[in-house]
C-alpha cells in the first residue's frame, strides 16, 4: 500500500522508516526535503541513503489534492479550490497583510454544527479531511508561492484553522497536521501563529490544550444561551458557562494571554448596546476563574438561505463602544478578497463537472479569519 507521507508528522515518518529497515534519523531528512524544500522526487533527495531512495517509490508518495482553479484578488488575497473526490471541494484562502502572511485552511468537507450565519452549515456535512488533505493545503501554497515570489525564505507566517468545517471535531487528523506545522524541520511556526478556530467542543477544547497548546479562536456570537441555542445548534450541547470555564483552562496552557471570541454582527438579532453588556457582565463573571479576552466583531456576509442581515457600521461601532469602555480589547474585522468571493461566509456555490452535473463547492465557516483584523482600539482585558 502506497502512503501519502503529508499524512505523517515527524514521530509516523520516523515509524514508516522503520518498517522500511531504516534508521530513525532518515525520517528527519525526508521531512526537511517534504515540507522545507517541497520535494516530490525521492531521487532529488541526495542526502537519503541509496537504499532508502530505492525502497520510497514503490511504498510512499507526495501528493497534494489536484487545483480545482485558483482565484486572485485585487488586494493580494488568493483562493485555491481543491477537489478532495467523491465530489467535495475544499477552499483555502491566502491573505497577504504587511506585516505577515496567513493561510486560512480548511478541516473539513463540509460541517455538521449548522451555525444559521454560515453557508457550510446549511450545505451540510460529507466528510472529515485527511491530514494529508490538511497539511497539503499549506504544503501546495507555501511551496507554490516560493516559486512564484522566487523567494527561498519561508512565505506564510500565519496558519488559522478558520476555513470549512469544525476542526474539533476531526481531532484525530487535525493533531499530527498542527504537530507538522509546528515542528521545526516542517514549517517551524510559532504557537501563538497557529490558530484553531471553534464552535465550543468543549472535551476536545481540553484535549487540545494537553496535546498542541496552540491560539485559540472560538465562534461565540451570543451573550446567552436562549440566542447562542438558535444561532450554534452545538451551545445546547455545551452551554456558555460550560465553553466559557474550557476557555479559562485552556488558557493556562495557550501561548497567548487572551482567548479570542469572534462574534459575528448580526442585524436586530445580537447587535444591540444590551448585547454587548450582556457580554461583558459574561466575561466579568468568569474573570475570577483566570478568562482573559479580546473580542472580534465580524461583519456578516450574508447567503439567501440564512435570513439574516448585515449589521450597520453605526450599529458595529456602538457595540465596540461598549466592549471599549469597559476595558474589553475589541477588533473589527475587514474583509478581504470580496471580488473573488474569499471573504467571511462567502466561499459557496457549485462548480461543474466534466458532465455537466453540479458538484457541492466548499464554503469557508462565517465567522472566521478571511480578512484582516482591523484594531478598532485596545484596553485592558478583563
Amino acid at each position: 500500500m502506497t502512503v501519502n507521507l503529508l499524512d505523517l508528522d515527524l514521530d509516523g515518518l520516523a515509524v514508516f522508516c522503520e518498517s522500511l529497515g531504516e534508521k530513525r534519523y532518515r525520517a528527519t531528512q525526508l521531512f526537511r526535503w517534504i515540507h522545507q524544500k517541497g520535494a516530490t522526487d525521492f531521487d532529488q533527495m541526495t542526502d537519503l541513503a541509496k537504499s532508502l531512495r530505492d525502497k520510497l517509490p514503490s511504498s510512499a508518495c507526495i501528493e497534494a489534492s489536484k487545483v480545482v482553479s485558483r482565484h486572485d484578488s485585487a488586494d493580494g488575497t488568493i483562493k485555491w479550490l481543491f477537489d478532495v473526490g467523491a465530489g467535495d471541494v475544499i477552499e483555502t484562502v491566502f491573505i497577504p497583510e504587511s506585516d505577515r502572511a496567513t493561510l486560512c485552511i480548511s478541516s473539513q468537507a463540509g460541517c455538521a454544527v449548522g451555525c444559521r450565519f454560515c453557508s457550510t452549515g446549511h450545505q451540510g456535512f460529507s466528510r472529515n479531511l485527511t491530514t494529508a488533505e490538511i497539511v497539503a493545503q499549506l504544503w501546495f501554497a507555501e511551496h507554490t508561492l516560493r516559486r512564484e515570489f522566487k523567494r527561498d525564505e519561508r512565505i506564510i507566517s500565519n496558519v488559522v484553522m478558520m476555513g470549512m468545517g469544525e476542526p474539533l471535531q476531526n481531532y484525530s487528523q487535525l493533531l499530527p497536521a498542527l504537530r507538522t506545522m509546528l515542528d521545526d524541520h516542517g514549517y517551524g511556526l510559532s504557537r501563538r501563529r497557529v490558530t484553531v478556530s471553534t464552535s465550543g467542543v468543549v472535551p476536545m477544547m481540553d484535549r487540545l490544550a494537553q496535546d498542541c497548546a496552540v491560539a485559540l479562536a472560538v465562534s461565540l456570537h451570543a451573550p446567552s444561551d436562549a440566542l447562542r441555542d438558535d444561532l450554534v445548534p452545538l451551545n445546547k450541547k455545551y452551554p456558555i458557562d460550560e465553553l466559557l470555564q474550557a476557555c479559562a483552562r485552556y488558557q493556562l496552557a495557550a501561548p497567548r494571554d487572551f482567548i479570542t471570541f469572534e462574534y459575528c454582527m448580526l442585524e436586530g438579532v445580537n447587535d444591540t448596546p444590551e448585547h454587548a453588556r450582556q457580554l461583558i457582565a459574561l466575561m466579568q463573571k468568569h474573570a475570577p476563574n483566570g478568562l482573559s479576552c479580546k473580542f472580534n466583531l465580524i461583519p456578516f456576509n450574508p447567503f439567501p438561505a440564512s435570513g439574516l442581515k448585515r449589521s450597520g457600521m453605526a450599529a458595529v461601532t456602538a457595540f465596540a463602544k461598549v466592549l471599549l469602555d469597559s476595558g474589553v480589547v475589541t477588533t473589527v474585522r475587514k474583509t478581504r478578497g470580496d471580488d473573488i468571493d474569499a471573504a467571511c461566509g462567502q466561499l459557496a456555490g457549485d462548480i461543474q463537472d466534466r458532465t455537466g452535473a453540479k458538484k457541492r463547492m466548499a464554503s469557508q465557516r462565517q465567522g472566521m479569519l478571511s480578512g484582516i483584523k482591523v484594531v478598532v482600539a485596545e484596553g485592558m482585558g478583563l
